[in-house]
């Protein structure tokens, strides 16, 4: 097995575990963890596949993936039962895996012969979709979208660094300058609460009345 495909798997279980955790926050029976842990980790390669038309969907060519999930989701309950989850250590394994998916996807849709901009796209959907799918389910406003650490635009960035790095240097090398790009924009984020911008509608606005 390469190492790449060691890390890919780490990602996918690494996205398991944080759905079986969402999960166990809401009180969900066996069934809802399994299910919520499924769709985090392979919600954004099945949208990015499905929207670039590829057959077959990855997992269902490799159901590798699945068994990893499954393993993964029953392995955080029967540890969660005795111990509390190591949270920073599940935020590093996070952003590792927000940056293999994120760089991956980039690659799935270069390889489509997609523009610079599809790609970005695609490989942010790939690394964040999931989470999405995740919060929806578990009844949460999304991580994308709420006030916090940096994340998607972590994707964005590194995403943006790999086409533009690709032009001079070997695909792999800019694979993986940008995947540091992303976990490291990612932990620094989380370490020292980079945010981006927010937008707030002041209390002289009518629509913020009440």
């Amino acid at each position: 097995m390469s190492f790449l495909r060691i890390l890919e798997m780490l990602g996918v279980a690494v996205f398991a575990i944080s759905g079986a955790l969402a999960a166990g926050r809401k009180s969900l029976d066996l069934v809802g963890v399994v299910v919520t842990a499924t769709v985090t980790a392979i919600g954004g390669g099945t949208l990015r596949d499905v929207l670039l038309d590829r057959h077959p969907v990855f997992w269902i060519g490799d159901t590798t993936y699945l068994w990893v999930i499954f393993a993964a989701a029953l392995l955080t309950v029967v540890y969660s039962r005795r111990w509390s989850p190591p949270e920073r250590g599940l935020a590093v394994a996070d952003a590792l895996g927000l940056a293999l998916f994120t760089i991956s996807g980039a690659q799935v849709a270069q390889s489509a012969g997609l523009g610079g901009v599809v790609v970005v796209i695609m490989g942010t959907l790939t690394g964040v979709a999931g989470g999405v799918i995740r919060d929806v389910l578990t009844a949460e406003i999304p991580m994308v979208m709420r006030r916090g650490p940096i994340y998607a635009t972590a994707s964005v960035v590194g995403a943006s660094l790999y086409l533009l790095l690709e032009m001079a240097l070997p695909r792999n090398v800019a694979a993986l300058a940008g995947m540091a790009a992303i976990a490291a924009l990612r932990l620094a984020a989380i370490l020292w609460k980079l945010t981006v911008p927010v937008f707030t509608l002041g209390d002289g606005h009518d629509g913020a009345r009440r």
